[in-house]
């Protein structure tokens, strides 16, 4: 069969009540010579599923599936259980990152924040948490794919493009714990990338209102991930993306500065300044927000490339609050440009990179596989 085949027998068995397994077959490997794994809902990875296990076959791999086990209810008990990421044996290499049933819970969870279906996510995804930039795609993509009801947490548009090429923006909210929450479910579909457009609190002194910040790295004082992923694992913005909206900007001759952003969860953190400022001081911070390390975070704990690109809207240590009236003015400037650069920069990423970023800085000893012998994975 080939990949499409596959994949219509992956969805064929779900369908009809059971948990699909894929089996591949790798005669490159000596230390994993076949591997195994269950998913659910394999119709909203499709596309995913179609390039890499195309990828596979080219490289050589025998592929087949079969149905495993009976799906478990989303109330049933054990659903708790099995969605447990800390049960994970890190000593054997997986075919996916997660189970069938995390895979179930967080495509459930996606359509219940959104207000739009799994299967309409395209495989490029930005985030905001300002209205202004929802309204700026809306200006763009009038058609896109909207939320079917009303008052959802975290509503989400599609403009739609042939094979999920297409662009996802998802109003995710202010705050790490939001961040967190829908970057956990989005991993579940593996889009190409990550980014988070957004606005942030300038930190230095030649940065003026309207100014853009390329994140390069990230201080984590957000907390929420700390149990997972140690605050001294180091996290960058993947290199390819961000080399692409460099050029975006000098193209468009924006004044921007690259650096470090400084992710707090507390907004209010010039109340109490001593111990955020030393920070700053030592990781040498040009901005501070309170969503872009945690994204960045999960995109690296979850290996999904991502990046940051804010636009400052205050200077809290330069006399420049975030005011009512002069911050109505700058959003309604603003918006449209930062929304097209980040889009501007995935044309770029769909036209250079169609098989998705370069992403073996992303890759642990546990890698799941998706990937042939080209990729270095025994």
């Amino acid at each position: 069969m080939n990949a499409g085949e596959l994949c219509d027998e992956l969805e064929r068995i779900y369908d009809g009540g059971d948990y699909p397994a894929l089996t591949v077959g790798r005669p490159w490997s000596s230390h994993n010579p076949t591997l195994v794994g269950e998913l659910a809902r394999p119709s909203a990875l499709r596309w995913y599923l179609v390039r890499e296990l195309e990828r596979l076959a080219e490289a050589g791999a025998d592929l087949s599936v079969s149905p495993s086990r009976p799906r478990i209810a989303l109330d049933d008990p054990a659903m708790f259980e099995r969605s447990d990421e800390s049960n994970w044996d890190l000593k054997r290499k997986k075919l996916f990152l997660f189970p069938p049933e995390r895979m179930e819970l967080s495509l459930n969870r996606l359509s219940h924040y959104t207000g739009t279906e799994a299967e309409d996510f395209q495989r490029y995804v930005l985030f905001t948490n300002y209205h202004m930039h929802v309204e700026a795609f809306l200006e763009l993509y009038p058609d896109c794919i909207k939320p079917s009801r009303a008052n959802v947490q975290m509503p989400a548009f599609h403009h739609v493009l042939d094979d999920h090429t297409g662009v996802t923006l998802v109003n995710i909210g202010v705050g790490p714990s939001n961040a967190k929450t829908i970057t956990d479910h989005v991993a579940v579909l593996r889009p190409d990338l990550m980014m988070m457009i957004g606005h942030c609190g300038g930190l230095r002194n030649r940065q003026e209102i309207g100014d853009f910040v390329l994140a390069t790295t990230y201080l984590r004082a957000d907390q929420v991930l700390d149990d997972v992923l140690p605050p001294h694992v180091p996290i960058v913005s993947n290199f390819q993306l961000n080399q692409l909206l460099y050029e975006e900007l000098e193209r468009r001759d924006i004044p921007f500065r690259m650096g470090t952003v400084f992710t707090t969860s507390n907004r209010n953190w010039e109340f109490n300044q001593r111990s955020p400022l030393a920070e700053i001081s030592a990781s040498r911070a040009v901005a501070t927000d309170m969503e872009s390390a945690t994204v960045a975070a999960n995109g690296f704990r979850y290996r999904i490339p991502s990046s940051t690109l804010l636009v400052v809207s205050d200077k809290p240590l330069h006399g420049q609050p975030k005011l009512e009236g002069p911050a109505r003015e700058f959003y309604e400037s603003s918006k449209r440009q930062h929304v097209e650069v980040a889009l501007a920069a995935v044309a770029h990423v769909r036209s250079i990179f169609p098989n998705g970023l370069p992403s073996a800085d992303l890759r642990s000893s546990d890698e799941p596989l998706m990937g042939g012998p080209a990729d270095g994975d025994d």
